[in-house]
């Protein structure tokens, strides 16, 4: 279940995720708009259209994986992301959890609460997700397109694990859980 109910946490992996470019790492972040201040609920989060942040990230990604084995794949699928002005920041990363789904072959129905679920134990995802960490954890290595120039570089996007991987992004997912 994705928690809509709580108040908005801001420096979450909500709106910001790292890739991997040319000259090393970069942050992507979705500028928002918090509806109510400092205390908006996650449901009520708008997405701010000041700046041309769409036009940046698609850019970026082009410049970053054009070169991946499986960009020109995958990449059509996510370009309705940079086209498409989603009113909240649900919608956006609802359609890119879809895509995400549908790439790893992960048959999972997307549910959203109804009213604020307590944490209940320490196994409650929303406890890992709360602050944006990029250093959160060591993973395995994997392909990536500047290996040849740049050390591996752990946490970033699953968008990079995608390009780079391909259809043997699920396996390589499947061989992290115990």
């Amino acid at each position: 279940m994705i928690e809509l109910f709580e108040t908005y946490q801001k420096q979450s992996c909500r709106t910001r995720c790292n890739v991997m470019t040319a000259n090393g790492l970069q942050t992507l972040t979705v500028p928002i708009v918090k509806t109510n201040g400092n205390h908006t609920l996650t449901k009520d989060i708008a997405i701010s259209y000041k700046e041309p942040w769409q036009q940046i990230h698609q850019r970026c990604l082009e410049s970053a994986y054009r070169k991946t084995p499986y960009f020109e794949y995958y990449f059509p699928y996510l370009e309705k992301a940079f086209s498409t002005k989603f009113d909240t920041l649900i919608e956006l990363n609802e359609f890119c959890l879809k895509f995400i789904l549908k790439v790893l072959k992960i048959n999972k129905e997307i549910v959203y609460t109804e009213d604020f679920l307590p944490i209940q134990d320490a196994n409650d995802y929303r406890i890992s997700l709360s602050k944006w960490s990029p250093e959160a954890t060591d993973y395995p290595k994997y392909y990536q397109v500047f290996s040849d120039r740049q050390p591996f570089i752990s946490n970033l996007s699953v968008i990079d694990l995608i390009f780079n991987e391909g259809p043997g992004a699920d396996k390589y997912l499947q061989s992290l859980m115990f």
